[in-house]
């Protein structure tokens, strides 16, 4: 796999990020990408949407919350959506997605990243604590919520 690297969402990038492919089973863990740019537009000062390239092709879509007035402390930093392309998965792409986010927040001066997600068989639980988030507990949908420190 070439580098990866972090572009913003764009009008050359929409449809190719709109058209990435999960494995099976994993379309009910996450909202479609379309979603995520409909709230990307809706909510531009506080939406933080981002494609990731290995070389030139389009292998995830992540989306972040960055709200330093929120009310509720996950909602400060959180990661909203995670789309790593099924051929893609396994290969750094989702680490590197959560590295970038972890950066922006710090540079932002989080003390925190948060993460909601469903659990289940195919679900992202494992890869969340793999990558350093611990179970905070629950959200009143259900959810798993994961809490990553970003100060030292």
């Amino acid at each position: 796999m070439d580098a990866l690297r972090l572009e913003e969402l764009n009008a050359k990038n929409v449809v190719e990020a709109n058209n990435l492919t999960l494995k099976p089973g994993q379309e009910q863990f996450v909202a479609p990408v379309s979603n995520s740019i409909a709230e990307a537009y809706v909510n531009q000062n506080t939406a933080w949407p981002r494609v990731i390239y290995s070389g030139d092709e389009l292998v995830g879509f992540i989306m972040a919350t960055f709200d330093t007035e929120a009310t509720r402390e996950e909602f400060k930093a959180l990661i909203l959506r995670m789309n790593v392309a099924a051929e893609a998965q396994g290969r750094g792409v989702g680490r590197f997605a959560v590295e970038k986010i972890a950066e922006e927040g710090r540079r932002r001066g989080a003390e925190h990243l948060y993460s909601m997600w469903e659990g289940g068989e195919d679900g992202p639980d494992a890869f969340f604590r793999h990558v350093g988030f611990e179970v905070i507990g629950e959200n009143e949908f259900g959810e798993v919520v994961g809490r990553m420190t970003l100060t030292d």
